[in-house]
């Protein structure tokens, strides 16, 4: 289970708080409500109390200190549609106001068929396109970081050895292959097996440390072997003060 992520609609309306830049998820907004969402969520078998007042939709309760939300767990993804603070020495409860106000069914009926019919109309608090949207580009981007991460650690254990390494991220895998010669070019090949979009392996090449972005160039044989089924590979030459800066690094 990921972890709890506010809805657009809850994160202005209700939390108040500012859309961050998608170098920050959603998920990682450190607010008490979107942590004990994320608690209450991480494990499928943990017990949730539903919010009965609603009957179109099924939400879960969530709730510590003052404040109240309410959650809808999507496969994998629990979203907080709704929240707010529950006031202190009020009667009334933060459910039932917030169940009356989604009870929209009359509105709904009169401009949409078929009719609905249960009590509540709450669909409008569900993600929208924006918010799903939003949780593929960051998604895309935490992928892009995992490559920098993953891509110069890979190019800097070769070199140091001279043999492929390789690491599976999830839908391919990604393998390098350094071979430097002294006083000579250092080499480097870059394979990928299984099916990755264009934009991604572009992406990929340029995180290469020390690499003409232009110089890349498809090769048919890897320095061992030749290419399996479903496989590709590009080479290109290293420059030799990015190898040694590499090997610093690694030795430090």
């Amino acid at each position: 289970m990921e972890a709890a992520r506010p809805t657009l609609r809850c994160l202005r309306d209700d939390l108040d708080l500012p859309l961050p830049s998608l170098d920050k998820p959603l998920d990682s907004i450190a607010h008490p409500l979107l942590h004990k969402a994320g608690e209450q969520f991480a494990a499928a078998e943990t017990p949730h109390e539903r919010i009965r007042a609603l009957d179109d939709q099924v939400f879960f309760k969530v709730k510590v200190q003052r404040w109240r939300g309410a959650v809808w767990a999507e496969t994998g993804l629990p979203w907080l549609v709704a929240a707010g603070r529950r006031e202190s020495g009020s009667p009334d409860d933060f459910y039932a106001a917030w169940s009356r106000r989604a009870g929209r069914r009359a509105r709904h009926n009169a401009e949409i068929r078929p009719p609905l019919a249960t009590d509540t109309c709450s669909a409008y608090l569900l993600p929208t396109q924006d918010d799903r949207l939003r949780y593929r580009l960051e998604a895309g981007l935490r992928f892009v970081r995992r490559l920098e991460r993953t891509v110069p650690g890979l190019v800097g254990a070769s070199l140091r050895d001279g043999h492929e390494h390789s690491m599976d991220l999830d839908t391919f895998v990604l393998g390098v292959q350094v071979r430097a010669d002294a006083g000579h070019e250092t080499y480097v090949a870059i394979r990928v097996t299984g099916s990755v979009p264009e934009n991604i392996t572009k992406i990929i090449l340029d995180i290469v440390p020390g690499c003409d972005h232009g110089g890349w160039y498809p090769e048919t044989v890897l320095p061992e072997r030749s290419l399996r089924a479903n496989e590709q590979a590009w080479s290109n030459i290293m420059d030799t003060a990015a190898a040694a800066k590499l090997l610093d690094l690694d030795e430090g």
